[in-house]
């Protein structure tokens, strides 16, 4: 890779780079919390859809955004300097193409026209996820292949995840502000995101790194799905993503009405909100020295089980119980750190292993697995969690505290904590067989760099 002022030594990123790189995050996060909390009880309490079609409307359209990831990803991956597109890199050129749909997008979400229904919540849903992919996916692969040091790959997804955290803030504080009124918060939201996003990516364009062509190595489907396949620590950090990522959505998914509904302290949900953010904020300074020492997978194991015990109290959770509840948002918010830097960074391990076997730089199709991954969980919480609601006879029109409001609390209890906890469970037993330490990545290392020194940093 050529080398840029913006680094420091070879494999380092200088602090305005780390801060350029970083800071997309922030205008992303501050459309997500919106797109996969706000907006699905909004279409519901004010536009007057029903959870059903909600949660099918948003399924369908997390199947469609499954579908462009690994497009996207591959393209990314194979842009060229001879290209029209490559000689500007290969994965900022994406990025700024994604931009106006991103925009578009969230601005028709967030501010709906008048008899706006289900057909208008699909059609730009499949908008802003393409735009959402297309600025992404390459983003989190020049996160990768800007060092290939183990270590400071987690101070690179540190950084974007704080940054990522940092807007969640913004976006929980803000409808908190506004109550009762989220739909002025999500346009207020929507300007924001007009004036934020476009700043970002330019800024990252200017000023991190890009890698300037593709390899000419190409391989075919069948090659290619051999050496996915028989990367076990691939297979094993992907399912255990998978499980922690539904165990996530679940929580996102349901939080403002369990607060209304079982807390019953509408209009508290923005407190809640920030307080587990602002802890995670916090936490990226605790989690990042101590996977140094201890290494990524067991210190990610540990704050999956620290998580777990913080979260069993909230089965037990009523009306009134806000500060048990604000308590418990804290010490979850503490374990994010890990659960957001470290699986990221290994991410990038994993491909490592993947040229190492003769993988040509395939950074943009990995993470785009990991993006389908993640979409089809939050997809699954959403498309789940809303139906089995509405069997159980929850009805999120009626007002909190009503008789009528009080049937079917039972399954959001259970939906909200007990399965979560379960398949975190599940996902920390899978973790005990990834098996990519710091010394064997190191031997990685060594083998790209004799056989493949085009993909050393």
């Amino acid at each position: 890779m050529t080398p840029s002022p913006n680094r420091e030594g070879p494999n380092k990123l200088g602090p305005l780079a780390l801060f350029g790189y970083g800071a997309v995050g922030f205008p992303l996060a501050v459309l997500g919390l919106p797109l996969f909390i706000h907006l699905p009880t909004f279409y519901a309490e004010e536009i007057g859809l029903s959870l059903t079609v909600i949660g099918l409307v948003l399924l369908v359209a997390r199947l469609w955004d499954g579908l462009t990831d690994p497009l996207v990803g591959m393209i990314s991956d194979r842009l060229t300097t001879d290209s029209r597109l490559g000689r500007y890199g290969r994965r900022k050129p994406l990025m700024v193409l994604g931009l106006p749909l991103t925009m578009l997008g969230g601005w028709m979400l967030f501010v709906p026209p008048e008899g706006a229904g289900w057909v208008h919540l699909g059609v730009w849903s499949f908008v802003i996820y393409l735009g959402w992919t297309l600025i992404n996916l390459p983003h989190q692969a020049m996160g990768a292949e800007v060092t290939d040091q183990f270590h400071e790959r987690s101070r690179i997804t540190g950084t974007r995840e704080a940054f990522m955290v940092a807007g969640t803030v913004i976006a929980a504080a803000l409808p908190a502000i506004m109550a009762p009124d989220t739909g002025k918060a999500l346009l207020y939201l929507a300007i924001g995101l007009m004036i934020a996003l476009p700043l970002a990516v330019g800024f990252l364009v200017k000023v991190v790194p890009d890698k300037p062509h593709a390899p000419t190595v190409r391989l075919s489907p069948r090659e290619g799905f051999r050496l996915l396949r028989e990367n076990k620590p691939f297979r094993v950090l992907l399912t255990s993503f998978l499980i922690n990522s539904l165990a996530n959505g679940l929580p996102a998914t349901l939080i403002l009405l369990f607060v209304t509904r079982v807390i019953e302290a509408p209009g508290r949900e923005g407190l809640f909100l920030m307080a587990y953010f602002i802890a995670a904020i916090v936490s990226f300074a605790i989690w990042l020295p101590i996977s140094k020492r201890r290494g990524k997978r067991r210190t990610w194991q540990i704050a999956m089980v620290i998580n777990c015990a913080a979260f069993l109290p909230v089965l037990y959770f009523g009306p009134g119980d806000e500060a048990a509840y604000l308590a418990v948002c804290i010490a979850t918010g503490l374990c994010l750190g890990a659960d957001l830097a470290l699986p990221a960074s290994m991410q990038a391990d994993v491909i490592d292993l993947d040229t190492a076997e003769g993988g040509p730089g395939r950074a943009g199709l990995y993470f785009a697995l990991w993006s389908v991954v993640t979409k089809l969980a939050l997809a699954g919480a959403v498309g789940v969690a809303f139906p089995l609601l509405d069997l159980a006879g929850f009805d999120a029109a009626l007002a909190a505290g009503s008789e009528g409001a009080r049937q079917g609390v039972w399954a959001l209890i259970l939906l909200y904590a007990a399965l979560p906890i379960a398949l975190k469970i599940l996902a920390i037993l899978n973790m005990q067989s990834y098996d990519l330490t710091e010394e064997r990545h190191a031997t990685i290392k060594r083998r790209i760099r004799k056989t493949n020194p085009e993909f050393s940093s």
